[in-house]
């Protein structure tokens, strides 16, 4: 479990089960660089343990994610080449690109591709969702296959408000709450609450908030009674048929209206930030409630 900084892997039942949880309960599980090759490469660890049948996705604390990291100190380090926790990866993958074209691939690499990639998993994963979870929260929760929620989750996208975006990066909602809620909210910045997101088919069980943990690992053990090529065939079977009706090409054109809506606001601002402030009738996100 000290392998990783920002999060903690272990195992239950003689490895049949792995937990991933996010670990940065101090910024609420906030996604800076860091964590994000870190969960990949827990990820990875998981699909090439053969031993392994379900993998549980937690967060640490009283919330699951609270979304992009937008200006901890540690997000400042290690985006600073001068800094000794630098991280390498903005030097690679277009790190080294300028503009539009360097925001593009960082995001496709570190926020959109990595999440189709964890959805495609060659395991069960099940999302161990708590607290207010925000915006990009979502994206990882939604790459799961299965979500089980505490009673008192919530699930926002705030970004249209709060920074004139059209949505995260991996554009799930409409296939999460259909298309009119999605736009709703979107356009208001509304929360949905557990019974309403379960109401809507994206979580599977509520459990009281104190309970969670533990009726989320008896809930991973019934999944991993299957045989596991049971289970990879009906993740396949329903992930493709996803993919029949339009799910991935849905997602990859998002991402491009995602990066068009970025250049719109740095074009606006002159690069100096590539979304929406309160002079555009964004609302301060950092004053938000």
């Amino acid at each position: 479990m000290s392998e990783y900084r920002y999060l903690t892997y272990e195992t239950f039942d003689e490895g049949s089960i792995a937990r991933i949880t996010l670990n940065r309960p101090r910024y609420r599980n906030a996604q800076n660089r860091g964590l994000l090759v870190e969960l990949d490469e827990a990820f990875v660890r998981a699909e090439r343990d053969d031993t392994v049948r379900v993998v549980i996705l937690a967060g640490e604390g009283k919330t699951f994610s609270a979304g992009h990291d937008m200006g901890t100190p540690e997000r400042a380090a290690e985006r600073d080449p001068e800094n000794p926790d630098f991280h390498p990866t903005f030097a690679i993958n277009g790190g080294t690109r300028k503009s539009a074209e360097k925001r593009l691939l960082g995001e496709y690499h570190y926020y959109y591709q990595n999440a189709v990639r964890w959805r495609n998993l060659r395991k069960i994963v099940v999302a161990q969702a708590q607290g207010p979870i925000f915006a990009a929260g979502l994206t990882l929760i939604w790459a799961c296959d299965l979500i089980v929620a505490s009673d008192d989750a919530t699930f926002t996208d705030p970004v249209g408000v709060r920074l004139g975006m059209c949505g995260m990066e991996y554009f799930g909602h409409p296939w999460e709450f259909g298309a009119r809620r999605a736009k709703e909210m979107l356009l208001l910045g509304e929360t949905i609450d557990a019974e309403e997101a379960r109401q809507l088919g994206m979580v599977n069980k509520i459990y009281p908030a104190g309970e969670l943990a533990d009726r989320t690992l008896d809930y991973a053990r019934r999944i991993a009674a299957r045989p596991t090529m049971t289970a990879l065939m009906i993740k396949e079977s329903v992930n493709q048929t996803q993919d029949i009706q339009g799910h991935h090409n849905s997602l990859q054109s998002a991402f491009t209206l995602h990066q068009l809506n970025h250049a719109h606001w740095a074009e606006i601002y002159g690069g100096r930030v590539a979304h929406a402030e309160a002079d555009e009738g964004a609302v301060d996100w950092k004053q938000a409630k």
